[in-house]
């Protein structure tokens, strides 16, 4: 649809031709010419930038979460932090990364397909080199994994899959698990060589070791939680409490423990008398026994009620609800 000018527009545009300071015939080149914009589709563009900035808190969030993780197994400096999250095809991935490198291939039910968490072989070996009791140092020469190393690789790369999903909770349950670890990128196949993935890069320290950490997420295993990844949806799913976490929270409180106290009614002795209290002594206090008894929770009168036994038991029977009214007036 043309635009529509107004009459001072108009005005304004006959002005500026008649003096000279606009020239008609460009006019026309300009609105001759296309404008066209170049679009590769080979690598098209499925993340928006909201989501990937969504994506850069959650991994930000992540990067945290594995730095006291690693910080712990390790016992050693650990720092990592989110170096660049981008999106590329899968192909492009796997070239950038070294031929022989660590794979932890994962799935995180309920999204549906497999996603990759590849560790620089300088990071990889440098933890297993300090879980084996070293110092951290990187091997000249590095190798296959012998049957030992794979073991201790998994279960402390399995353990991290929790931070993992601790990082994604404000947008979405996960149950992440590891499925399999790989050395070599040509024999992992998780998409089609031409689906978009979002690649997160991790910069890693560890002692004087640095390294990267990549983590693979195809587009087509997180396309139904997209809608999350919003801006909108994180100021709304914000100002909106979480309607289960509330129903947790209220059976945790309805479950706290908490002191309740019988007054039979009070006295007040000398020091001398107490010390000579002996079995079979009678207290005076200063309540009837027809008076209703105060039962406080806490330090607080709540109700009352009458003394008596129950199954044998010494029990107390609620007859009133103390109000917070008259419990301030007292």
């Amino acid at each position: 649809m043309a635009e529509v000018l107004s009459q001072n527009e108009i005005d304004a545009l006959l002005a500026a031709l008649s003096s000279g300071e606009m020239d008609a015939n460009e006019l026309k080149k300009e609105e001759s010419e296309r404008k066209v914009r170049v679009y590769d589709f080979k690598r098209a563009l499925r993340f928006s930038k909201d989501q990937i900035r969504a994506l850069t808190r959650i991994h930000e969030n992540y990067a945290r979460l594995l730095t006291t993780y690693f910080s712990a197994q390790l016992r050693t400096f650990v720092q990592i932090h989110v170096a660049s999250v981008d999106q590329l095809p899968y192909d492009e991935f796997i070239r950038s990364i070294p031929k022989m490198t660590i794979l932890n291939i994962f799935e995180a039910p309920p999204l549906e397909g497999r996603m990759v968490m590849e560790v620089n072989p300088n990071v990889a070996y440098a933890m297993l080199d300090r879980l084996l009791g070293g110092q951290g140092n990187v091997p000249v020469k590095t190798g296959a994994l012998t049957e030992i190393e794979s073991t201790v690789m998994e279960r402390i790369f399995r353990n991290a899959l929790e931070s993992f999903s601790e990082a994604w909770k404000q947008v979405t349950d996960l149950e992440p698990y590891l499925d399999m670890m790989e050395m070599n990128p040509q024999f992992m196949q998780i998409v089609s060589p031409n689906e978009i993935v979002a690649v997160i890069s991790f910069s890693t320290k560890i002692g004087d070791t640095t390294g990267m950490i990549n983590l693979c997420l195809p587009h087509v295993v997180l396309e139904q939680i997209m809608p999350k990844l919003s801006g909108q949806y994180w100021f709304s799913s914000r100002k909106v409490p979480n309607e289960g976490a509330q129903r947790i929270l209220e059976e945790r409180v309805k479950k706290a423990k908490l002191p309740l106290i019988v007054e039979i009614g009070t006295a007040t002795i000398t020091v001398g008398e107490l010390l000579h209290l002996n079995k079979g002594d009678v207290i005076q206090l200063d309540q009837s026994i027809d008076q209703k008894l105060n039962v406080l929770v806490g330090s607080t009168v709540k109700f009352r009620g009458q003394a008596g036994t129950l199954k044998g038991r010494i029990a107390v029977q609620i007859d009133e609800v103390v109000e917070q009214r008259e419990e301030h007036d007292e």
